[in-house]
């Protein structure tokens, strides 16, 4: 199925420290992305800006807790909480992660890949149909950055996620930095990623700065995005043309307007590109 929601523009994670400096100066940002797991509780300050932020932007929900590729039952808690703040702000669309996060009950808070089978994608599609069953909505899957992977991986990670899509009609985040990360620790062509995934699927785009280790790269999110993520990701515009996108920083947390700055060289990035297409 042809992916019909509309594209947002360029957008930013919404993060605490700028939440006055939002609503004071209404700054050039065309939508922001909200951390599910942050806002859902029954109220409190964090709810009370975003209500106020949502009233003003387009806001898009990401969580990082589905564990989507996890063989333990859903927390239905999550689910239904999940589903209210849903609710209550009309999010664009809701994106999670393509991984697993924990066992025996406990969430470790780390994105862990998954091993790149039929079986694997199989119970995966079943658990995203779950999901998307229950919100009444397509969600977005992210593919995640990995530092190890499964000797009984059959396919790439690619295909993998094409196989999802395939069975579920889900959309994707596709994460640039993370593709270029895992690229990076696992040597493959991080164009051939680009290349494989159905790219009709591309809603969103992330884009974000890592800790590179020599031998290895760890996704940090706490610094500008490099030229080699930046050159990958013109050439993602060059093959999906316009998709939403936005810069995902976590640490070391930089003056709004230094993000914003950082957000206009996507912006102009993407546009001439689109320009010289055309």
């Amino acid at each position: 199925m042809r992916n019909n929601l509309p594209s947002l523009g360029f957008g930013l994670g919404l993060r605490t420290e700028h939440y006055n400096e939002i609503l004071d100066s209404k700054p050039n940002i065309d939508w922001f992305e909200a951390l599910s797991e942050n806002y859902m509780i029954p109220g409190g300050l964090p709810l009370n800006f975003l209500d106020r932020i949502r009233a003003d932007y387009p806001v898009v929900m990401h969580g990082v807790s589905l564990s989507i590729g996890s063989t333990e039952p859903f927390d239905k808690t999550y689910l239904k909480d999940l589903k209210k703040l849903a609710d209550r702000i009309q999010p664009a669309w809701i994106s999670d992660h393509l991984c697993w996060t924990g066992v025996h009950g406990q969430n470790i808070h780390d994105l862990l890949p998954l091993p790149y089978t039929e079986e694997t994608a199989k119970h995966v599609a079943e658990r995203v149909n779950t999901v998307q069953d229950y919100l009444g909505r397509q969600i977005l899957l992210e593919n995640v950055s990995s530092y190890a992977s499964y000797v009984d991986s059959t396919m790439t990670e690619w295909e993998f996620i094409s196989l999802i899509c395939e069975q579920t009609d889900c959309l994707l985040l596709l994460d640039v930095n993370n593709i270029y990360v895992s690229s990076y620790n696992h040597n493959f062509d991080a164009k051939d990623f680009i290349d494989g995934v159905p790219q009709h699927r591309v809603q969103q785009i992330h884009l974000a700065g890592h800790q590179n280790n020599g031998d290895y790269i760890i996704d940090t999110h706490d610094a500008p995005v490099i030229d080699p993520v930046w050159d990958l990701y013109g050439y993602a515009i060059s093959k999906l043309g316009e998709v939403s996108t936005m810069i995902e920083r976590d640490d070391n947390m930089p003056e709004l307007e230094v993000l914003v700055q950082e957000l206009q060289i996507a912006r102009n990035l993407s546009a001439n590109i689109l320009r010289a297409a055309a």
